[in-house]
């Protein structure tokens, strides 16, 4: 008789005369210091199936996840997309990726999933304000104790929600509890540390969530094992009117001062004569972290770095740009406007200068709940943040969008445009994007827009082609870490 066990995120198998080639298809490998067969613990449900496929009698030690039907609390009738997004996983043998734009109700397709897989579940988000976010909405959709692992809690139990950080920290001991594992915003997971949390789980269950599946490093195929293929897609543009609020989009441009294009031009120079000096092409994957590395090195790479920023920094914060944003904002008194940009001192200096309450990874949780709540009740019309808005956060009331910076991200930008496209009677939303003329910014905005929801390209399911210059390398997504 094969017997299957869990052993810290990997499963074990142990037999007299045990399948080798079957095992080897699978990845098992000999351990030799017990002689059993090992492998990461995402094996578990092939192996079940092949096994089963065999007729190999198996005993199965490795699950404890609980059959955990659960009843929703409040009833709501899925949107028809919805509807087909949850019959193309469960076609799926409940394995698969869901590609929806922001403000289309994945949480509640996710609510749909749990309720069909009946199992234990555990929910993986990239950043704490999502974690309490999906917190909040399972705890009122079921009637269930929802456990947290994250941001000071560690409190597992057979509905668990977690940051992405915290899953893969505790996922050798947790791995076998769950049978349905749901990904959301599920770009990060490839990431090299994330995908440890997915590969260290059996759960044969999987659901991925995103607006964006495409990564900048291309690293999005390895979703395919780690979660399951994109089984379900639809674009903005497919779901605005009925679904998602009616939007337009408006490119500003506006000139650098005399002195800001002079500062420009000198710090610009600086930058580029270091990087063809040195034969440095940023586009090419590796080709921002030689950049990093030779400018530690001497004193004329650090000047280099720093004129890097310098002319990004007068690009991104002109005083024109402040300028416009304060017309825009007298324009817009009356809306809910959220203002985007690429870094946190711009945030803090339009707080500042504007008296307009600030959200960024330093912000501490209450006070960020607070901000939040107060913009939907509408006692601050206005936010301004840097990229902690980006992803995942309700702000139902947000109907104008400004962006001043970022990164060449489509990603980004398209998660920016889905802030503001919740849909409410009569709303119509619009998305100014501010660009420096004459400066990389251009570049970066031509780029960024490339999304069929601004008449650009559609995604093809290809990754996003790296740019060759360092304004958005330097941005590349790494992973989004939920303590900050």
């Amino acid at each position: 008789m094969l017997e299957i066990a869990f052993d810290r995120g990997t499963l074990v198998v142990r037999a007299e005369a045990p399948p080798e080639e079957l095992l080897q298809k699978l990845g098992f490998v000999p351990d030799p210091r017990t002689g059993d067969w090992r492998s990461p613990a995402i094996a578990y449900r092939e192996l079940i199936l092949r096994l089963r496929k065999a007729e190999i009698p198996y005993q199965d030690k490795a699950r404890t996840y609980e059959k955990f039907p659960l009843e929703s609390c409040i009833e709501r009738t899925p949107f028809p997309y919805q509807a087909e997004a949850l019959e193309a996983w469960w076609g799926a043998r409940g394995r698969g990726t869901v590609v929806l734009p922001t403000g289309a109700g994945k949480t509640f397709l996710a609510q749909l999933v749990m309720q069909k897989a009946a199992c234990s579940t555990l929910v993986l988000t990239p950043t704490l304000d999502l974690m309490q976010q999906w917190y909040g909405v399972l705890s009122t959709g079921f009637d269930v104790e929802v456990g947290l692992l994250g941001g000071g809690y560690h409190e597992p139990r057979p509905v668990t929600v977690s940051t992405y950080d915290s899953a893969y920290l505790h996922m050798e001991r947790l791995g076998d509890r769950y049978g349905l594992m749901v990904f959301d915003e599920c770009h990060h997971l490839p990431g090299p540390s994330y995908s440890m949390a997915a590969e260290m789980s059996l759960a044969p269950f999987r659901l991925g969530l995103t607006a964006t599946p495409e990564r900048q490093d291309g690293e999005e195929w390895r979703l395919e094992r780690l979660v399951g293929p994109i089984i379900y897609r639809r674009e903005i543009t497919e779901l605005t009117g009925e679904y998602l609020a009616e939007y337009e989009t408006e490119r500003l441009r506006v000139r650098l001062s005399e002195e800001e294009r002079r500062m420009y031009l000198e710090e610009r120079a600086i930058y580029r004569a270091f990087v063809q000096g040195n034969q440095l092409q940023l586009g090419r994957p590796g080709g921002w972290a030689r950049f990093l590395m030779l400018t530690s090195r001497s004193e004329a790479g650090r000047r280099a770095f720093l004129a890097y920023r310098n002319q990004k920094r007068i690009a991104e914060a002109s005083g024109a740009k402040l300028r416009l944003l304060s017309r825009l904002l007298e324009r817009h008194r009356r809306d809910r406007i959220l203002i985007f940009t690429g870094d946190n001192h711009t945030v803090y200096r339009i707080s500042q200068q504007f008296l307009i309450p600030a959200i960024t990874h330093q912000t501490k949780i209450r006070e960020r709940h607070e901000f939040l709540q107060g913009f939907n009740r509408g006692d601050y019309p206005f936010l301004v943040t840097s990229k902690v808005l980006n992803e995942g956060v309700d702000v139902p009331e947000a109907n104008v969008g400004i962006i001043l910076s970022g990164s060449g991200s489509v990603r980004e930008h398209v998660q920016r445009l889905g802030r503001i496209l919740r849909r409410g009677k009569g709303k119509r939303a619009l998305l100014y994007e501010v660009v420096a003329e004459d400066t990389a910014e251009e570049f970066v905005s031509s780029r960024r827009r490339r999304h069929q929801a601004y008449g650009g390209e559609p995604p093809s399911g290809e990754p996003e082609k790296p740019t060759i210059d360092a304004e958005t390398e330097g941005e590349t997504e790494g992973e989004v870490h939920a303590d900050q």
